[in-house]
C-alpha cells in the first residue's frame, strides 16, 4: 500500500510551490527583457549601474512565467505577508508528518539557490531529488528511504550554461566554503567538479549530460564549475519541474520529473550491478520500484510516455532497462499494464 498525505497536506505543499516561483521576482530592479538564443527565449531583469546595463537571468519563456512577469508589481508589494505565510504553510507540513532533510543539508540547498545555481539551470539529482517526491506526489517516504545519503549531485546542460551570459553570485567555491566544502583532488589538478566537506564525509557533485563515448569534464559558465559529463544524463534532466524545501520560510530548486527519475534509475542500476558500486545499484532499484508504483497508478501516461522515449533511444538503452526489470517483476508487470 502506498502511504499518502493528506489533501490538506498536498494543498498546503502546492500554495507554498506557488509563493516560491513568485518570490523569485519580488526583487527585479529593472525592466523584464526577453533574450532569444538559438531559437529559445530567455527572460532578464535589465537593470542600470552607473552608465551600464546589467542583465540577471529570471527564467526560460513560458506561459506560467508571463502571466508572473506581467504582476510582478503586486508581487514585489506582498513580499513580506507572502514569507510569514510561508512560514505558517512549513509549519502546518511538520504538522502534517514531511520527513525534513537535516539542518545543514537544508542550510547548503538555501545558500546553493541564494548564489542562483537553481535559477541558472541546476537541477538537484540522485537521492535528494528522490526526497523531494514527497511533496509533489503527495506520498509519505519511509526513514530508510530518507536515510541514505547527505552528499548533493547537482546536473545542467552545458549548452544552457554557456547561453545564459549570467554566473552565480557569491561564486560556488566561496559559498562552499563558507560549508567547509574544500576541493577533492581530481586528474586534472586545474579543474575541480566535487567538493567534500572537511569536517564530514559529504560531497557535492556537479554533472552535465555526456553526447559522445567521452565522460571527462565539462565548463558549466553560468555555475563557474567544472563539471564530470555522464552518458543517459541528458534524459533524465529534460524539462525539470521546481520544487519546494519546507526550510526556513522555503528554498525553491529545481529537480527531474519524476518519471523521468523512475526509468533513468532503472538504466543506471544496470550500470552499477557489478563492481564496487552494486550496493547502489540496488539503492536505485528501490527508489525505481517505489516511483514506478506511484505513477503507475497516479500518473500512468507520463509513465508510459517517459518510457516510450528512453526505449525509442536504442538498443543498449531497452538492454539496460530490461536487465533491470528482470530483477523487478513487479514493477515490469505495472510497465507492461501502461
Amino acid at each position: 500500500m502506498i502511504a499518502r498525505h493528506s489533501p490538506v497536506a498536498h494543498a498546503a505543499y502546492q500554495d507554498l510551490l506557488r509563493s516560491l516561483q513568485d518570490a523569485r521576482l519580488s526583487d527585479l530592479r529593472g525592466t523584464p527583457t526577453p533574450v532569444t538564443r538559438n531559437g529559445r527565449t530567455y527572460w532578464y531583469d535589465s537593470y542600470r549601474v552607473g552608465s551600464d546595463v546589467r542583465k540577471k537571468y529570471i527564467g526560460e519563456d513560458s506561459p506560467e512565467l508571463q502571466a508572473r512577469l506581467a504582476r510582478h508589481a503586486d508581487i514585489r508589494a506582498e513580499a513580506e505577508a507572502q514569507r510569514a505565510h510561508r512560514s505558517r504553510l512549513i509549519r502546518l507540513l511538520r504538522a502534517e508528518g514531511f520527513l525534513r532533510l537535516d539542518a545543514a543539508t537544508s542550510s547548503l540547498l538555501a545558500a546553493l539557490a541564494r548564489s542562483g545555481v537553481f535559477r541558472l539551470g541546476g537541477t538537484v539529482v540522485g537521492t535528494q531529488a528522490f526526497r523531494l517526491y514527497e511533496g509533489e506526489l503527495a506520498v509519505r517516504l519511509s526513514f530508510d528511504q530518507m536515510a541514505q545519503t547527505n552528499d548533493i549531485d547537482i546536473a545542467s546542460f552545458e549548452r544552457l550554461s554557456l547561453a545564459l551570459n549570467d554566473t552565480a553570485a557569491p561564486p560556488l567555491d566561496a559559498v562552499l566554503s563558507d560549508f567547509d566544502f574544500a576541493p577533492a583532488p581530481s586528474l586534472d589538478q586545474h579543474k575541480t567538479w566535487r567538493w567534500r566537506q572537511t569536517r564530514g564525509e559529504t560531497l557535492v557533485e556537479f554533472l552535465t549530460p555526456s553526447f559522445d563515448e567521452d565522460e571527462g569534464l565539462r565548463p558549466l559558465p553560468a555555475l563557474g564549475v567544472e563539471a564530470q559529463s555522464l552518458h543517459h544524463l541528458n534524459y533524465l534532466i529534460a524539462d525539470p519541474i521546481a520544487a519546494a524545501l519546507p526550510y526556513r520560510d522555503g528554498v525553491l530548486l529545481q529537480i527531474p520529473r519524476p518519471e523521468r527519475f523512475a526509468i533513468h534509475k532503472l538504466i543506471v542500476a544496470d550500470r552499477r550491478r557489478d563492481g564496487p558500486d552494486r550496493m547502489k545499484s540496488r539503492k536505485d532499484r528501490q527508489q525505481a520500484a517505489f516511483l514506478i508504483e506511484v505513477l503507475a497508478e497516479d500518473r500512468p501516461d507520463e509513465l508510459a510516455e517517459a518510457l516510450a522515449d528512453a526505449r525509442a533511444r536504442g538498443p543498449r538503452w531497452n538492454m539496460r532497462i530490461d536487465s533491470t526489470l528482470k530483477r523487478m517483476p513487479d514493477s515490469a508487470e505495472l510497465l507492461a499494464g501502461l
